[in-house]
């Protein structure tokens, strides 16, 4: 993900070596019957209305606070009869191709839902909409859709956050900006740090509230501008109405860093308890946001640092240099303390490491907690540099191998060693860099994955006449029954968590 580096010279890496380096539905509904439903408001001219030749168009009222409605019940309802499978969405794939996934959307190049053809037109002749630079990274699945990131990487960025709907039926949809147009940059001032600048992932929690990540910086693949500090900023998805926003402090954005990946933790009903983990992949380090009092704090460990040996990537003739620090961020199910674990990695890493979010949790802990990071079993092997990963309900972690257009999988009660790491899906044209992966929150629950090409995206070599993009799902105990990822397989379900320190286990 990263462009260059020019400071990577200067750091020194940990001192031990962390390298390996010896080693059913294919039929398309064409008819896309779902339009852009605007609410009422109040038109917006001025200065612009001559461009839009006196079109009127309508952004949206925004509370500054969280409100209970009846509507939002209502619609809480809804999703809670979805969850509980009473009333489950269903998807139509656009194929079948890669199974066990089913690909519920694929693009060339992506469009947008614009409130008309003639601001359509006016934001490419403007700049602002240049299809070849809009890049879906991240993705989350909600009730009836699913979320989509797009970060303004260039130019041309109408919308940084949008969604598709989850039931499918059209290859390849245009995206609708979410909560609506007046958040973007394409419709709003671009100076305006009250909306979404660049949005890289984002992370429902239980509650119904969408946590989104904005790294508040444009630009980002050709002259990198901070617009704006970056921000948590989070929404209800009742009613699609802004809660809070949460600017990250000065003293915790450093030089060139870059916040990439969010994941929420909560062990109440009520989601009182909340904490959000953030991963700076640029300047290596962990942001901890604890909800209830709006505090931050930060952790540092050498095990966020890339490995030097994994930073080398070759993908389909494209080979790049990359040297991203942590980014993969996985919670395992409470444990019977009531506490779980967050594993993670770099991208630019062949292994896996945990610490327990009671020590994250904790923010007397930061300068005190050095030896609570700790590594996991073996080596993925050479290659094995993983992108997202996510956990189910079962202690199933999938995870995207981007170097072998590969999802993988590792059942966490079990050691983690390579016989124990098990391959989902291997695709050469549908899964060329699996970048995101989620894990729905049904009680029968399936994996998400968004692939995009990314490293091809940033070198100019992708080919508007190939599908680049694609949103895959499967059932998550489907996809990984038999292998040696299932739970119920005879492998032995020693705990892999036994030692402390830097030793792999044996």
């Amino acid at each position: 993900m990263a462009v260059s580096h020019q400071w990577f010279i200067q750091w020194s890496a940990p001192s031990m070596l962390l390298a390996d380096i010896g080693n059913k539905y294919k039929d398309i509904n064409e008819h896309f019957d779902t339009k852009p439903q605007w609410n009422e408001g109040s038109a917006v001219t001025g200065d612009s209305a001559k461009e839009y030749e006196e079109e009127e168009y309508y952004y949206k009222y925004r509370p500054d606070r969280y409100k209970y409605t009846d509507g939002s019940t209502a619609a809480g309802i809804t999703l809670w009869l979805a969850m509980m499978q009473v009333a489950r969405p269903q998807s139509v794939p656009a194929d079948t191709d890669t199974p066990p996934f089913s690909t519920l959307y694929k693009w060339k190049l992506v469009d947008y839902e614009f409130p008309s053809a003639r601001l359509r037109r006016h934001a490419i002749n403007t700049g602002k909409f240049v299809t070849q630079n809009v890049l879906p990274l991240g993705l989350e699945v909600w009730g009836s859709r699913v979320f989509v990131t797009v970060p303004s990487w260039r130019r041309g960025v109408p919308a940084t956050l949008a969604t598709v709907p989850r039931a499918g039926g059209l290859a390849s949809p245009p995206l609708r900006p979410y909560p609506d147009w007046s958040y973007h940059r394409a419709f709003s001032d671009g100076n305006n740090c009250s909306g979404l600048i660049s949005v890289f992932r984002v992370n429902a929690d239980p509650c119904g509230r969408l946590w989104v990540l904005d790294s508040g910086q444009i630009d980002s693949q050709d002259r990198p501008q901070q617009i704006c500090p970056p921000s948590i900023v989070v929404f209800d998805l009742h009613t699609d109405t802004l809660i809070a926003r949460y600017p990250i402090p000065d003293k915790y954005v450093l030089q060139d860093c870059l916040y990439a990946n969010i994941i929420v933790d909560t062990r109440k009903e009520d989601c009182s308890d909340l904490h959000v983990y953030v991963a700076d992949t640029w300047r290596f380090g962990l942001l901890v946001f604890r909800e209830s009092d709006e505090s931050f704090w930060r952790f540092t460990n050498p095990l966020f640092y890339p490995d030097p040996l994994a930073s080398n990537f070759t993908l389909h003739g494209t080979n790049f240099q990359w040297a991203d620090g942590i980014f993969g961020l996985a919670l395992t199910p409470l444990d019977k303390n009531d506490d779980r674990l967050l594993f993670f990695h770099s991208l630019a890493s062949y292994r896996e490491f945990y610490v327990p979010t009671s020590v994250l949790r904790d923010e007397s802990r930061v300068n005190d907690s050095a030896t609570q990071f700790n590594l996991v079993g073996e080596s993925r092997g050479l290659y094995g540099q993983s992108s997202a990963s996510a956990i189910d309900n079962r202690g199933v972690m999938f995870y995207g191998l981007v170097s072998r257009d590969s999802i993988g999988c590792w059942d966490s009660k079990k050691p983690y060693l390579k016989k124990t790491l098990g391959v989902v899906a291997m695709d050469s044209d549908t899964l060329v860099f699996p970048n995101d992966i989620k894990i729905d929150q049904e009680g029968d629950q399936s994996v998400w994955v968004i692939s995009n090409r990314l490293p091809m995206f940033q070198a100019g070599t992708l080919s508007p006449n190939e599908f680049n993009y694609r949103i895959m799902y499967a059932s998550a105990e489907e996809a990984v029954r038999g292998t040696v990822c299932d739970p119920d397989s005879p492998v032995p379900r020693s705990n892999p968590i036994l030692q402390r320190g830097w030793m792999p286990l044996t």
